[in-house]
């Protein structure tokens, strides 16, 4: 019934289950890597990818933005709809009170 050609798979099967196994790990690593690439923000994969060598990185110093005020973070976050309009009110004055005069 199965005649004489059954066990000429038999071979590759080693080959299947390598494949397998890379097919496993390379998909974990592409799941566990957020969209930027890594830990290092640079790869994509295995291929090397990401920004050319002269290129800054986002997280360089000459890119970094000063930190968002008290008020700027209340803005934005009412102009997102985070807060309703009586709690923003109230944050304004609350930071309002307690904001150092100028000398």
């Amino acid at each position: 019934m199965y005649g004489y050609g059954g066990w000429a798979w038999i071979p590759f099967m080693p080959l299947l289950w390598i494949a397998l196994i890379v097919l496993a790990v390379w998909a974990v690593i592409r799941l566990t890597r957020g969209p930027s690439g890594g830990a290092h923000g640079r790869g994509h994969g295995w291929t090397g990818g990401g920004l050319p060598e002269n290129a800054k990185s986002p997280e360089s110093p000459e890119n970094a933005k000063s930190p968002e005020s008290p008020e700027e973070i209340v803005d934005r976050r009412y102009a997102s709809g985070e807060i309703d309009t009586d709690t923003y009110t109230e944050m304004r004055e609350r930071l309002a009170a307690h904001r150092p005069k100028p000398r």
